[in-house]
């Protein structure tokens, strides 16, 4: 019988994602064949699968941990913000409409038959399912219609360890707290809970871990202390970007304006991990710095929106002086469209139909098309001969003189633009800084050393590095027990 374990928070950005892809390494070196699931996930950090379809960026990292492909039925349901109060619904890897907060609740129930065919699709597959929950199971105004936590752990029968964040404050009173506002049935499907993100003497906290079972008689799986690791992998979801101001360890400093509806910024991790880059990120309101040697435009939700966005920060006469100073500028999918000399909305898929001016930095224009672009590709680089690995995801077709100088070649066919100048750069390719030997020939040109180890291999390794510490921290073998004895 395939084994299920679901990881619930008492609040949103506890650690569940990095914690489950720690797991998923352990019990896959334990020669367990692992995957990983989350019924809904809400993030415009999305990652292209194998099937042509789109999942959460954390689920293709689960998928890494588990060292299996990333398919569409392990996030059956993906929440991609546009406003402030819609998102796109994904379902089952593809784009099935858009819907506002209170018509999703309506929503809800319908989904829950897709969650539970993509979970019985997983199951099938392994040994052990590790699910994670979203939010936070205590938000009883959104219990019913429920699939991301108790909702989906009730009618799938999946037992649950709560996680709480220390290093907030409050835990007790969060996990305490949990177990008063649950209802009786929710509360039986809690088998025990971790401790995530300790600092300090664990000996410390005993009284704490006494006063929790007195409260509430869970089990104590472990006490996870802070990882240093964690911060290497990528981040689910924007969330992320309210903590992020930069890496300030290097002579190249590159500059990143962070877009209101940006997606995929994990784009940028490679980047933030060598010693000699200083990754800059400047959030709304805030100036460009002219002393910026390079700019990453990231990808975008909403690229109209965006470019709106910009201009209000002032941040397009920063760019224009930016280039004025001979610098170079990069632009990855949505920022690649920005830096156009237009774009067009004629079907109205980021809102009303209407054409935009681009910031004129490429001779390009873009139409958003009706279909997106999913696909994961191979490609070449134009520019230093060096292979390139990612995927596009994408709804724009972009077209214009300087397309006839390409970035890259995919599947022989040209992608992406460079100026007559060569100092503006767009390419619809997520990961574009992933590959070492390009990323050592690209840094090099700019004056700095970098190993040409890819970005897939170093979050690999930080997984082994983190299971190893998690076999450690946790009693996993004790919740292995508490999964196979559940009653159901």
């Amino acid at each position: 019988m395939t084994l299920s374990l679901m990881f619930q928070g008492t609040g949103s950005d506890v650690g569940k994602t990095v914690l489950v892809a720690g797991l998923c390494r352990a019990l896959k070196n334990r020669g367990m064949k692992v995957m990983p699931f989350k019924p809904q996930n809400m993030s415009n950090n999305a990652a292209v699968t194998a099937d042509g379809g789109e999942i959460g960026r954390a689920q293709w990292l689960q998928a890494l941990a588990c060292q299996v492909s990333p398919m569409v039925h392990m996030n059956p349901v993906l929440l991609k913000p546009e406003s402030e109060t819609g998102s796109q619904i994904v379902v089952q890897g593809k784009m099935t409409g858009t819907a506002k907060g209170r018509d999703y609740l309506t929503l809800k129930p319908k989904l829950l038959n897709a969650v539970m065919e993509s979970y019985e699709a997983i199951k099938a597959q392994a040994d052990i399912v590790l699910v994670e929950g979203a939010g936070s199971p205590a938000e009883i105004n959104l219990r019913a219609g429920d699939i991301a936590n108790m909702g989906f752990a009730t009618r799938a029968g999946v037992p649950v360890v709560l996680v709480g964040d220390i290093d907030r404050g409050g835990v007790i009173a969060s996990l305490v707290g949990s177990h008063t506002i649950l209802s009786d049935h929710d509360r039986k499907m809690i088998v025990g809970y971790l401790i995530n993100k300790f600092r300090g003497d664990l000996s410390l906290f005993d009284d704490g871990l006494r006063a929790i079972e007195q409260f509430t008689g869970w089990c104590n799986f472990g006490v996870v202390s802070w990882m240093e690791e964690a911060t290497k992998l990528p981040a689910e979801d924007s969330v992320a970007l309210e903590r992020l101001t930069g890496f300030a360890r290097g002579k190249l400093k590159i500059a990143v304006p962070v877009l209101d509806r940006i997606s995929n910024f994990d784009d940028l991790d490679a980047l933030a991990a060598e010693d000699d880059v200083h990754l800059q990120f400047c959030k709304s309101g805030e100036a460009l710095p002219a002393d910026a040697d390079v700019l990453i435009i990231p990808g975008s939700k909403s690229t109209i929106g965006d470019l709106a966005k910009m201009r209000e920060n002032g941040w397009d006469q920063q760019i224009q002086a930016h280039v004025d100073r001979g610098r170079q500028i990069i632009g990855i999918c949505g920022g690649y469209q920005i830096l156009g000399r237009s774009v067009s909305d004629p079907s109205g898929i980021e809102g009303a139909p209407t054409t935009v001016k681009g910031l004129g930095l490429l001779d390009v224009e873009t139409a958003m098309q009706p279909e997106k672009r999913l696909r994961t590709v191979q490609a070449q680089s134009t520019l230093f001969d060096a292979p390139l690995t990612g995927y596009e995801i994408h709804i724009g077709e972009t077209t214009g003189p300087d397309c006839a100088r390409p970035t890259s070649v995919i599947n022989g066919h040209p992608d992406g633009a460079v100026s007559a100048d060569g100092l503006v750069q767009g390419t619809y390719l997520h990961g574009y800084f992933d590959n070492g030997k390009f990323r050592q020939k690209w840094l090099r040109s700019l004056g700095v050393y970098s190993n040409d180890q890819d970005q897939i291999d170093r979050v690999s390794q930080t997984l082994d590095e983190m299971a190893a510490k998690l076999e450690v921290m946790v009693d996993i073998d004790g919740m292995l027990a508490a999964a196979r004895s559940f009653d159901r």
